[in-house]
Parts: structure tokens; C-alpha cells; sequence
């Protein structure tokens, strides 16, 4: 195979960085002489996550679709820098392809690349396509997609669609399952509790353990808590904490999600698609809060997956703390109580589990599918 120069386009957040890392792992691995370069969003949170992936990234100054004024006029700015930077370093590669996972990022790299008669295959892990994929994914050769449902969504372009499975960084294609407990300083002899927010954290999840953290002391002696805040609710957690009778461990931030979630027994959190998938392939029941703020709703699609799977409960995020709070808490006790629902719960992660998405996607880029 002819060695290329492999573009991926997105960013603005994990789920959209962590699958594209993924499948430029396997396309390393595979032609090792290909080169690798993101487009991502000038987001800090971009920076942090591809500065520990080693691949080569390039920062667009690109905006979020708004119909209000000055933010609409930003976005065409936006557009246009961006699709002059993707332009220039299509002209100056050989055999450039472009790989875009979606979002705001992507729509300048893509019309760069159509301009230039790139290739263009398109990612897409969540149920329900965004604004940008479902546009522009009438200049996709092809479109990778992790739920069957997803495949109807695209259209008269369905015929592009490959279901693939949501491709994981090669920490999840052999997960070890006592590296978090021994970097963390974790007690191997209680279980682990998980509550994560995803990479930036989520305010709502957080307010809402906040108020169960009395509660969750009665299961001192044989639980404790691993808590992601995100960086800017880091304080106020450990603020909560302080008095816990519960063992406790509270972090901004952690990368290597593959050995963490490895180690828990249980895990709340959100539903993105790649939270899911990761959910899945570490086989870890999930009591999924969808974030609620997207008109589409597509986490909780997203969740309903683990739910018809038989390893997932959904507890609907109503914005409110308390709302919350009492919603959640009845769910999560039933879980810590029930030892046999929770191997259950484990044992039919199977039915959903997909550790090979990545392979297949590098194959199609590469040219040998």
C-alpha cells in the first residue's frame, strides 16, 4: 500500500479527539511510514489529550455554527481561515486523505479537502449524526458508525454507511485491571466505585453525589470512591468530601480510562459514545446520566443500548441537584447491595462489546478493505 498522509478533522471534546486516536493508532501500526496529523479546535482540552498521543496537531481557528450575528459572522471567519490552513497542508503532502469525526472543526478541513479532491471518510460514534457529519456526509467515501440504528439516519448516503463499532485507544485491546488501583493508591480489598463527568467533567453529576456523600459512608468497609470532577469543579468536590466517612479519591482528570474503569465494579456517568463503548469493552456496569442539553437526546440513545444489553441503567439528569440526588440514589443502591446483578450486569457487557472498530477503519483508509 501506497504510504499516505492521514488527516484527522474534530475536536471541542473527548468523544470526538479519543475515537480519532484510535484508529491513527492502528493506522501507525499498520503503515508505519504514513504520517499523521490532527486538525483539532484551539480548545485547551484538545491540546491536552493530543499532547500525550505523540501525533503531530495543527490548532484551527474555527467557531461553532450560530444564527445569531456576531457569532454567525465568527463561524464564517472561522470557516474560511480554516479551510485556507487545511488547504495549504493538502497542497504540500503526498497523498493526503482527510478522516473527519464530526463537529465544528471538521467543516473547513472537508471543504479544503473537496476543493483539493481529497479522499474524505467521515467517523460518526454517536447514535444520532451532528449537524456538520449530517451535512457534509455527502462527500464522504465512506462512513464509519457504531450503532446499527445510526445507518438510516444518514439518508439517500446511507449506502456509505459501515458498521464498524466505536473505535478505543489500544489501552482497551488489553486492559489491565489492577494498574489504576496500584497508581492511585487504591485499597485492592474494597470495590471501586466510579463517578465520572467525561473529560471536562460535569457539574450536574457532581452537585448530585455531593448531596449523597452521607450516604455513600455507610458502605465504608467495603466500597470506595474514585470521583473525575473536571478541572474547574476539582475544589468544590474535595470541599464535600472532606468529612466523608468514605474512601475517597478526587481527580480533575485521567487519561488512561482503559486500566481505570478496569478496576471499578461500578461506574456512573455519562453517555457519550465513546464513554459508552469504553463502558462496554471494560466490562463495567454503567448507571448512565445522559447530558440533557442536547435537543437530539442522543446519550441517551446511546445509553438505551447498554440498557436493551442488559448492562446499563439510565437515571435521567432533570438539571436539578436534589431531583437528582433522589432519582439516583435508589438505583445506586440496589447495584452496591446486589453483587449477583452487578456479575450479571458484567457478563452481558459481551452482548455489546466491540474491541476491533479501529482495525477495520484503518483498513478502509489504508486501502486494503
Amino acid at each position: 500500500m501506497a504510504d499516505k498522509h492521514i488527516f484527522f478533522a474534530g475536536g471541542g471534546t473527548g468523544g470526538h479527539i479519543y475515537p480519532a486516536i484510535a484508529v491513527a493508532e492502528k493506522i501507525a501500526a499498520k503503515s508505519p511510514k504514513s504520517r499523521i496529523t490532527f486538525f483539532c479546535s484551539e480548545r485547551l482540552i484538545d491540546a491536552k489529550i493530543l499532547a500525550t498521543a505523540n501525533f503531530e496537531f495543527v490548532s484551527l481557528p474555527a467557531e461553532g455554527f450560530s444564527m445569531k450575528p456576531s457569532k454567525l459572522l465568527n463561524f464564517i471567519l472561522g470557516l474560511k481561515k480554516s479551510t485556507d490552513i487545511a488547504s495549504k497542508y493538502f497542497s504540500d503532502s503526498k497523498n493526503p486523505v482527510l478522516v473527519s469525526v464530526g463537529g465544528f472543526v471538521s467543516a473547513g478541513p472537508i471543504w479544503a479537502a473537496r476543493k483539493k479532491n481529497v479522499p474524505v471518510y467521515m467517523l460518526n460514534v454517536d447514535m444520532v449524526p451532528g449537524k456538520a457529519n449530517r451535512m457534509l456526509s455527502r462527500y464522504a467515501r465512506k462512513i464509519f458508525v457504531q450503532f446499527e440504528d445510526s445507518i438510516g439516519k444518514f439518508g439517500k448516503n446511507k449506502n456509505k454507511v459501515v458498521l464498524t463499532g466505536c473505535p478505543l485507544r489500544n489501552d482497551f485491546s488489553q486492559i489491565n485491571k489492577t494498574k489504576a488501583t496500584r497508581m492511585l493508591g487504591l485499597d485492592p480489598a474494597k470495590k471501586v466505585l466510579l463517578i465520572t463527568g467525561a473529560s471536562s467533567g460535569s457539574a450536574n453529576i457532581n452537585n448530585a453525589i455531593a448531596m449523597l456523600v452521607e450516604k455513600l459512608g455507610n458502605y465504608s468497609d467495603s466500597w470506595q470512591v474514585v470521583h473525575i470532577t473536571g478541572r474547574t469543579h476539582k475544589q468544590a468536590m474535595l470541599d464535600f468530601y472532606t468529612d466523608a466517612k468514605m474512601s475517597f479519591t478526587v481527580l480533575d482528570y485521567y487519561d488512561d480510562m482503559a486500566s481505570l474503569l478496569g478496576c471499578a465494579d461500578l461506574v456512573i456517568g455519562r453517555a457519550g459514545a465513546v464513554s459508552v463503548a469504553e463502558y462496554a469493552v471494560a466490562g463495567v456496569p454503567a448507571i448512565c446520566m445522559p447530558y440533557p442539553y442536547h435537543r437530539d437526546c442522543h446519550q441517551k440513545l446511546n445509553a438505551q443500548e447498554l440498557v436493551k444489553a442488559g448492562c446499563g441503567v439510565i437515571v435521567d439528569d432533570s438539571k436539578d441537584a436534589e431531583n437528582n440526588a433522589d432519582d439516583l440514589w435508589p438505583v445506586l443502591k440496589d447495584l452496591m447491595d446486589n453483587a449477583a446483578k452487578r456479575f450479571d450486569m458484567v457478563k452481558k457487557t459481551a452482548l455489546v462489546a466491540k474491541n476491533n472498530a479501529g482495525e477495520l477503519i484503518a483498513g478502509y483508509i489504508l486501502g486494503d478493505e
